[in-house]
């Protein structure tokens, strides 16, 4: 059972930066495609970014276009999700997942596995 310790999650202020991290020790990642997904209050859980297996990112969320990025440390079992020009609307409960195909996909129930998730707070 491949199990998620996520970390990075916080309170900044508009304009800001956060790096979140998604480690799995002891198990390997290099197979399965890594989503991040969002929670804001009161919405439903939307799927953000991907990167698949081969390194590639997939967007899902417009709105992260040229200030979110996806990276995978496979060596280290790590993905990371580096946000910059962090707006409130970004505020949400951030979730990392894993996907066995290795395929990036935005629909939730195809990703087997999921971190805790950690809390992004933005204050304006």
């Amino acid at each position: 059972q491949l199990q998620f310790v996520e970390s990075g999650g916080g309170l900044v202020q508009s304009g800001g930066s956060l790096r979140l991290s998604c480690a799995a020790p002891g198990y390997t990642l290099d197979y399965y495609a890594m989503g991040w997904f969002r929670q804001a209050p009161g919405k439903e859980r939307e799927a953000v970014l991907c990167i698949s297996s081969s390194g590639a990112a997939t967007f899902f969320t417009d709105s992260v276009k040229g200030r979110f990025s996806i990276s995978r440390d496979n060596p280290a079992s790590t993905v990371y999700l580096q946000m910059n020009s962090l707006k409130p609307e970004d505020t949400a409960v951030y979730y990392c997942a894993a996907e066995p195909s290795g395929v990036c996909r935005d629909r939730q129930y195809d990703y087997h596995f999921w971190g805790q998730g950690t809390q992004v707070t933005i204050s304006s």
